[in-house]
């Protein structure tokens, strides 16, 4: 049974210009103001380096045959691509993530968002929670062989200073560690009886709440597509690539204090995806 019709990529986006953030009065994090964006924009390089060196570094040698996809430019999803389906939302969880997606082009689509949020968040920067989270969203040929370098690429003391946290990953005394990702849609680029390649566009915050901070919460956006393969009763990764946005012109709006962002996110709990 096939998940359905093939779909094509969708094509580069223009320049979107400079996104403008007015920040209160001093930094907002206490410490001294950051000059233009620069900070910001050094952050997610090492962020982004970090997250493709791990790709290139576990699929490297990967094999086997990948689906086929047909352009059709002319095939944009419908008005109600975004509503509810009716489909009944999975219940079952492995490694406190939701698992046991429908064997379906939706079931593909929800994995991979879910996928994203786990493979984005802080726990990946703990080595239990690190290891539950590569056990349950990468199929098992792949996360069995790639662990050692997924530890050594989240655990290099570099790389941990330069986004301010501790040599154990943890935040220094009187901050908040923040990463999360916000998926705002997937499509299926292309599908096959027990394989598809989800794309996922989403949101991201990164960075450290607090007054001695000099990495303040930053916003990013970007796409990740993955190649996903039907193991084991359930969707698993097998591959993907990374690209910057589409990034939205950015609203003058004032940056909020590192009180209100700590509570935000210590009051406001993250979101599970299936459709």
């Amino acid at each position: 049974m096939s998940l359905g019709d093939e779909h094509g990529s969708s094509g580069g986006y223009a320049d979107t210009g400079q996104t403008r953030t007015r920040l209160p009065e001093g930094d907002p994090y206490g410490g001294a103001r950051r000059g233009g964006r620069s900070s910001s924009r050094s952050l997610v390089t090492v962020v982004g380096v970090v997250v493709l060196l791990i790709a290139a570094i576990a699929f490297a040698n990967r094999g086997g045959d990948e689906a086929s996809s047909t352009d059709n430019t002319t095939d944009k999803p419908a008005t109600s691509s975004t509503a509810a389906s009716g489909t009944k939302p999975v219940e079952s969880k492995a490694g406190g993530f939701p698992a046991g997606f429908a064997h379906s082009r939706q079931g593909a689509e929800s994995a991979a968002a879910n996928y994203s949020v786990a493979l984005g968040s802080a726990d990946m920067f703990n080595t239990a929670r690190r290891h539950e989270i590569v056990n349950t969203v990468y199929a098992p040929d792949v996360a069995a062989g790639r662990q050692s370098d997924l530890d050594g690429a989240y655990s290099s003391e570099k790389f941990l200073t330069n986004i301010g946290l501790n040599k154990d990953g943890t935040a220094p005394r009187g901050q908040t560690f923040i990463s999360r990702v916000i998926p705002v849609g997937t499509k299926v680029t292309s599908a096959g009886s027990d394989s598809a390649t989800v794309a996922v566009w989403y949101t991201s915050l990164f960075g450290l709440s607090g007054e001695a901070s000099t990495n303040p919460v930053s916003e990013s956006w970007y796409t990740t597509t993955y190649e996903m393969k039907w193991v084991g009763n359930d969707w698993k990764i097998t591959d993907f690539q990374q690209k910057d946005g589409p990034v939205p012109v950015g609203r003058d709006q004032k940056a909020s204090t590192a009180d209100d962002m700590t509570k935000a996110v210590e009051e406001y709990g993250g979101f599970t995806y299936a459709r």
